[in-house]
């Protein structure tokens, strides 16, 4: 089984917005930060999951999300397939609202590899900000890091 996704990173002086995903307790991500994003509707482009994930996520209106890489997650929850697109995001027009999914909070960038992150976030958020697209699988087993591989397109 395969599952599609997107991971956003909204960013603005020098900050990033990020959610702690606390307040539902079946969440495979309870207790970490991400960024915002989640899973395709049908029909829906990357693109278009994306800006309707940042919406539903902070109540942000986004126009305009570059495409940065795609990640790679086998077997990452209940034996699925996990691929998510990364998106940055620089403009948006808005406030904050509360999110259904955790707490959201500007992060300055600097302190970003301090969060409760999974493991995997922290290699591959360097890459966001390189002008190469890239490909990466992350391989996980029993909710830990185990390796990963990734390709740069320049």
């Amino acid at each position: 089984m395969m599952k599609l996704a997107t991971l956003c990173y909204v960013r603005h002086d020098g900050k990033t917005l990020m959610i702690h995903r606390v307040k539902r307790t079946n969440d495979m991500h309870h207790g970490k930060w991400n960024g915002l994003g989640g899973k395709f509707e049908p029909g829906e482009t990357p693109e278009e999951c994306a800006i309707r994930e940042i919406w539903e996520e902070s109540g942000l209106q986004v126009d305009n999300p570059r495409l940065k890489g795609l990640l790679t997650f086998p077997g990452f929850s209940n034996d699925e397939d996990w691929y998510a697109f990364v998106f940055v995001v620089d403009e948006f027009k808005g406030e904050l609202t509360d999110s259904p999914e955790g707490l959201l909070e500007w992060i300055d960038d600097d302190k970003l590899l301090e969060l409760e992150l999974w493991e995997g976030d922290r290699i591959f958020f360097p890459w966001i900000d390189k002008p190469d697209f890239f490909s990466a699988k992350f391989n996980y087993k029993d909710g830990r890091y185990v390796d990963h591989q990734v390709v740069f397109y320049g």
